[in-house]
Order: C-alpha cells, then structure tokens, then sequence
C-alpha cells in the first residue's frame, strides 16, 4: 500500500506505529524514504511535539532508528498486531470535526433532514431545495449581513433548518468526532454501526492545532456518517459519527515548514474513490478553496478563552462532496456496502485508505489513554 507520492516525501512527515516489542506505540518520521523512530522522554507523544515551538524542525533533526522503509510498513496489516504497522498519526489530542462547512453539503444536510433519514424521498426534496437555494448560498460568507438576509428569506419559503443555521450563521457546527486513541489510520478498517442503511464516507482535510491554538500541520481525515441516523434527529449526532473504528486519521501529519504552509491546505484539492466489492465505483472531490470558513476561524470557534485543550485538537475541516450518485436504486442515491475500499487523497498529504466493515466486526480499540500513560512509564519514557 503505498500512501505517499514520491513528490511528497521533500516535506517533513509526524506519524504514529505500533511497535510489537514494546507492546505500544511510537513516533516516527520519514526520512530517504525509511520510517525513522523518534521516540525520547523529550517527546514520547506526537502531542508533545505539535506542542513545541518548532515542531518540524525538532522531527527533522531528531535521533531515531530505521524500523524499515516505508514500503514495507505500510504493506502491513493494522490488524496484525505482531508486525508494525502505522496507526492514526494523533494520540492524546482530542478529535473535534466542524460541519457544514461548504454550501452544497450544506444542502444535502437540509434534504436528510426534511426526509427524515428515508432515502426515497430525498430526490424530490433534493431537486425543490437544490433548485430554490444551492446556487444562492455558494458565495455567501458565513456570518454576514447578506448571509442574514438570506435566513429571513429562507424562513418565508418554509426551508430553513438547523443545518443553513450552522451553515451560513455566525456560529460554526463543531462537535467531538471520537474519543482519544479511538481513531484508526491507514490501512484500517472503518466501521458503520449496524443500526444505518444510508451511509457515505467524508473526505476531509484535518488540522494539528497545539493547546494554544497554533496550527502546526495537516492531514487527511474521513469522517464516516450515517445519514439515516443523522436525518431522524440531530440530536443523534453522536450515535451517528462516534462509533467504533468511524473515525480514520492519516497517512501522516504533514508539519508546515517551508514546502507546505496552512496556504496550501486552504488550496488543496481532494480526491475521493470508492470501489466497491459489487463493482461499483464512486469518485468525489471537495475543493478547499470552497469551503465558506477560513481554517483559522474554525479554530478559533472550537479553542481559545471559552474552551481549553490542554494537549491540543485535531480538527476535521468538512466537506464538499455529497454523494447523490445512485448505486442501487434510482432515486436513493449512494450508500456503502460492506467491503467497500475508500481512498482519500490530495497532493502533499497522500493517500488515506481504508476498508468498509461494521463497527460491531472491526477489531475493538482496548488501548486508551490509562495504557499508553503505563506503557510509556514502562519503556522509561515518562
């Protein structure tokens, strides 16, 4: 499985393995192509090196031992726990995911509600709320005087909803996506819970941002939905995105340097396939570019005086893809199937792939933060 672009491997790469002698993780970086390990007591998290004041510059010049090329673990399976292999590139950082972050997700949050979670009717609604706001809100900025004018306007069509409210209203949709540790990386299953029948995955692009709010890297993110569970109520939210294996994170955390700044993630284009076991084959792409907040005005909305994380966030950015391609039935647009194999990918950041299971098949995450606080203490590190 190769997750990085030979073009790719010039800037300065934080990642995360798991290390079968030492029964735990370790940080890693790249270097001539070979997977370096960088664990110390200075820095035994990628956490404490995002909360450095240079943290490329410590990962470029840090000590570390060859553990292999990258070729070689990255063909490993995270489901082998006898072999390294790479796991979500975040550890003690909380996970928080922004919504409806780009107008035409934004419209298909408003179809999922006004169908109810029931896909059969979403086409009709798609092709009356499409027609009558899709076009009008894409260069609307959110929180304006115009995106106001907007809402009142909405309100006497009968079609507003909580989704334009976040969407286009002063206060960004931010929530907790999944539990520390919880999120898997590349080569990974993901997992849907069994209760959804109208699911699709979401490529995002997601931010490394330190306890003081500093964005220090990107990566790539696909924050899985249950658009059924979702559309019944927002109040599900959580049932609907915080689930085993839901949350995938990776390849790695692209420090910003001088080949890559927070200007190119505000640039950066993203590619979607799905390919399905039934053959079916899905591509999608989300344009950054689009997106109707700036990265750093999303930040601010989840950090700062109103709400500390001492050991920092990583923060998916939203989408702009919305699948609506049918794979089954007409008019019911797309939904995974099991087996399916997800491919996210944009330049500078690589690939991030991952298969489709349950929640309730993929394998169980049992290593939170009490074993990783032990298991370092065991290796001496803290």
């Amino acid at each position: 499985m190769n997750f990085l672009n030979s073009g790719d491997l010039d800037g300065t790469f934080l990642g995360r393995v798991w290390l079968p002698e030492a029964k735990g993780p370790g940080v890693v970086t790249l270097r001539g192509g070979n997977v370096i390990d960088i664990t110390s007591k200075n820095a035994p998290t990628a956490r404490d090196i995002c909360e450095l004041d240079d943290p490329a510059g410590y990962v470029s010049s840090a000590e570390g031992t060859v553990l292999g090329t990258l070729e070689e673990i990255a063909s490993n399976s995270p489901n082998d726990m006898s072999a390294i292999h790479f796991l979500a590139p975040c550890d003690l950082q909380s996970v928080k995911a922004c919504g409806v972050t780009f107008a035409s997700s934004m419209v298909e949050r408003v179809i999922e509600e006004k169908a109810a979670g029931d896909p059969q009717k979403a086409e009709d609604i798609r092709a009356r709320v499409g027609a009558a706001i899709g076009e009008s809100l894409r260069n609307i900025k959110a929180g304006s005087d115009e995106a106001a004018k907007v809402k009142q306007a909405l309100i006497k069509e009968g079609l507003w909803s909580q989704y334009l409210e976040v969407g286009i209203g002063p206060d960004a949709e931010v929530f907790s996506k999944a539990q520390i540790l919880s999120s898997v990386g590349p080569g990974a299953d993901v997992g849907l819970h069994p209760v959804s029948s109208w699911n699709n995955p979401e490529p995002e692009v997601v931010l490394a941002v330190s306890s003081k709010g500093r964005i220090v890297g990107a990566t790539l993110g696909n924050d899985v939905n249950l658009r059924d569970v979702e559309g019944r109520s927002a109040l599900l939210l959580s049932k609907a995105k915080d689930n085993n294996a839901s949350c995938s994170i990776g390849p790695m955390i692209r420090l910003f340097d001088a080949t890559y700044s927070l200007d190119d993630v505000r640039s950066a284009e993203l590619d979607l396939k799905v390919e399905g076991p039934d053959g079916f084959v899905l591509d999608g792409h989300s344009s950054m570019k689009e997106i109707s907040r700036d990265p750093e005005e999303l930040v601010r909305q989840t950090l700062g005086r109103h709400h500390q994380y001492p050991d920092g966030i990583v923060l998916f950015l939203g989408t702009l893809f919305a699948p609506t391609k049918d794979r089954d039935v007409a008019g019911e647009g797309f939904t995974h199937k099991i087996g399916d194999v997800v491919t996210i990918s944009a330049d500078g950041l690589g690939n991030l792939r991952n298969t489709v299971r349950l929640s309730t098949e993929c394998r169980e995450w049992t290593f939170g933060v009490s074993h990783l606080m032990r298991n370092l203490a065991q290796r001496g590190l803290i």
